[in-house]
């Protein structure tokens, strides 16, 4: 199927483009620069989901002939096309205020609702709250794009009231939200993306510098599936400088070979790099709760166990050419030596970041 979207070019069009290409559908992407007519852009569509609008224009005016005005032509030429096509629009929970653009979004609503009642056609209208991620434009209508550039660049941000409450919605939930509709029934009442984020502009700010942090302290922040944080931290690393990509980490050598740490998790543990020279043996230490995963991606060696109070050694060998994890379990004092004639590299995970002041750690040849 062909889709038409409108407004292609801007923040939630081109994702939602990318979005259809991606699930095997053709794109009409109309925009400004559309070389051709409207009429044109809906012949051969079987789906229409009309992005475009003005939200920030030179004369009030504009948000008449760009929002209402808009949408009244789109309807105009769907009439005549005759096929009852399905159309979606993207609105904004400003139609629920009584300023210049909030009614001229309620406008485009009703308008939408009319073409469903005349024609029959299924038609979705979504309430948008304040969208956000990769590619929202900074210093215009979003404060998670201007914050993740300044905080990312290093530049000030502005906050006038920290307590403040504003509700989010992530821009691949919207995309997602918006494909759901093709080959749906259609909708007579006002839409609403989930999941939506109720934060303080305060909250958000504490996240994104906390998220500039994490290159400092190894950090990552809480990432499970349903968390604001989650969205917010792939959006903040779609901000970083070009050049800034790239950060390094504190390695700590010697004779033996190095350690460093990769990355520490709130609830997921510590993940760490270990380089060990040909013959040498580290390890030889045991833990009451804190276990570990080791994983040989370089190199020959051999890891060694024997549970405390226990006189049994057992020997698991490892290599870089055949990946296997090996569990460290509590209880079990511990070491992996280099075997090899080459360096030996080892992936380690620990269920917990490691604390000086409480390392569970205690020192016994195996």
């Amino acid at each position: 199927m062909r889709v038409l979207v409108t407004g292609a070019k801007g923040f939630i069009g081109k994702n939602l483009c990318l979005f259809l290409k991606q699930s095997g559908f053709d794109v009409c992407e109309y925009d400004l620069d559309y070389e051709g007519t409207l009429q044109d852009a809906v012949q051969g569509c079987g789906f229409v989901m009309h992005l475009a609008g003005v939200n920030r224009p030179k004369d009030e005016e504009e948000f008449v002939t760009g929002n209402a005005g808009l949408t009244e032509e789109l309807v105009r030429v769907l009439k005549e096309d005759g096929r009852k096509l399905p159309l979606l629009v993207s609105s904004s929970v400003q139609a629920e205020r009584d300023n210049p653009y909030g009614r001229s979004k309620k406008a485009a609503e009703d308008l939408v609702f009319a073409y469903g009642r005349d024609t029959g056609a299924p038609v979705y209208v979504y309430r948008l709250d304040n969208a956000f991620g990769k590619w929202c434009r900074p210093d215009y209508n979003s404060v998670v794009a201007t914050f993740c550039r300044n905080i990312a660049e290093g530049r000030e941000i502005v906050i006038h009231d920290p307590a403040a409450e504003v509700t989010f919605v992530y821009i691949d939930d919207i995309c997602r939200s918006f494909l759901s509709c093709i080959n749906a029934d259609g909708s007579d009442v006002i839409l609403k993306v989930q999941p939506s984020f109720r934060v303080t502009v305060g909250r958000l700010a504490d996240l994104l510098y906390g998220f500039r942090q994490n290159r400092e302290n190894h950090t990552l922040p809480f990432l499970a599936e349903d968390r604001f944080e989650k969205r917010l931290y792939s959006t903040y690393l779609s901000y970083l400088p070009e050049d800034a990509f790239l950060y390094g980490l504190d390695m700590h050598t010697d004779a033996r070979g190095s350690f460093t740490e990769f990355i520490r998790t709130p609830e997921r543990g510590q993940v760490s790099v270990n380089v060990s020279n040909p013959g040498i043996v580290k390890g030889n230490h045991w833990h009451h709760t804190k276990n570990e995963k080791f994983l040989v991606v370089r190199g020959t060696g051999v890891i060694r166990f024997r549970r405390i109070g226990d006189d049994r050694v057992f020997e698991y060998p490892v290599s870089g050419e055949k990946l296997q994890v090996v569990d460290i379990p509590v209880g079990y004092t511990h070491n992996i030596e280099n075997t090899g004639d080459d360096i030996m590299v080892t992936i380690m995970w620990a269920n917990e970041s490691f604390d000086p002041d409480h390392p569970d750690t205690f020192y016994e040849e195996v």
